[in-house]
């Protein structure tokens, strides 16, 4: 598994500043005015909290406003739609996550991740299993061997047809070997519908799931992960339970196609630099996402691991609706 050392930081760092220092004049002039953080997502969620520290955090080191800005609508299409329009300068990026590759794959946006350039991976979270506090189900074992007696009768929220949280939940279903029905209810109602007992479980984001369960409200059984996290070292992945599902929800940085390449180098040594910033730390720590900066190659394999699951997920649940040329 790739490990991320602060040895790694500093060569990261210091290859990002020499590929700029041999455009010098680009790097001289950029940044010379604000850029614009597009986040997908709406105010207040986890996706704005965190895409909002960390453009605090890059502006310290660039020396200019990054200023927050939420596009919402599609799941991510708006935002990736406007940041593919682009001008190619730097001075527009976006919080982008694994909605990039379901909103391609759902028929959202015409084009894949391949039509923008990326500055890399910032961090990733797992995305978590969960039922009401006092539900019946204790254990994803109890949960699944219900859903296997009664096919069809589990309701799942998520945040949209199509969506990373969606697509994590077919994941589920399919590893149980058994039907359910899935909600898109949007993300603001992914969990007031299994408080309200409207839906009997629901997929979502480590960080948008901890504080409702660390109150007793939600229940959270597994999740298809890798590894354990250590903010909720008590919840299982489904793997070690004999569970075939595995898919995380990374976020990102992405800048439009064709962004001279010291702008981009410049912008990844923003990046891996804020991301690595004792606030943006400290929230890493609080909410249980993992900061794990993947540049240039390594974040081209996740892409194209992370894609083809996408894919192959959707192409079953007859879902896939690309629309990409």
């Amino acid at each position: 598994m790739y490990r991320f050392t602060k040895t790694t930081l500093t060569g990261l760092i210091g290859a990002f500043a020499m590929a700029s220092c041999f455009m010098g004049v680009v790097r001289a002039e950029f940044p010379e005015k604000a850029i614009e953080f597009v986040i997908p997502f709406g105010a207040g969620g986890s996706a704005d909290i965190e895409g909002r520290l960390l453009a605090n955090a890059m502006s310290k080191v660039l020396g200019v406003p990054v200023v927050p800005v939420n596009k919402v609508g599609g799941g991510g299409a708006v935002t990736y739609t406007h940041l593919k329009n682009s001008k190619p300068d730097g001075y527009t990026i976006a919080w982008a996550s694994t909605s990039l590759l379901t909103s391609s794959g759902i028929g959202n946006i015409p084009f894949d991740h391949s039509a923008l350039d990326h500055l890399g991976q910032v961090e990733f979270q797992p995305m978590i299993v969960s039922v009401k506090g006092n539900a019946k189900w204790q254990t994803f074992k109890e949960f699944a061997d219900y859903c296997k007696a009664n096919p069809g009768k589990l309701k799942i929220a998520n945040s949209g047809t199509g969506s990373a949280t969606h697509i994590a939940a077919v994941a589920v279903e399919n590893a149980m070997g058994c039907k359910v029905i899935h909600l898109p209810v949007g993300i603001k109602r992914r969990n007031a519908t299994v408080l309200s007992g409207e839906a009997d479980a629901a997929v979502g984001p480590l960080t948008a799931t901890r504080r409702l369960a660390k109150a007793g409200k939600l229940r959270m059984l597994a999740a298809p992960t890798a590894e354990r996290n250590p903010v909720a070292p008590d919840v299982p992945t489904m793997k070690e339970l004999g569970y075939d599902a595995d898919l995380d929800l990374f976020r990102s940085l992405a800048v439009p196609k064709g962004t001279p390449a010291a702008v981009v180098a410049r912008l990844k040594e923003a990046m891996v630099t804020a991301a690595n910033s004792a606030a943006f730390k400290d929230l890493a720590k609080k909410n249980g996402f993992t900061i794990k900066p993947l540049v240039g190659k390594d974040f081209d394999q996740r892409l194209a691991k992370d894609g083809a699951v996408v894919i192959s997920i959707m192409k079953g649940a007859g879902i896939y609706k690309s629309k990409t040329k």
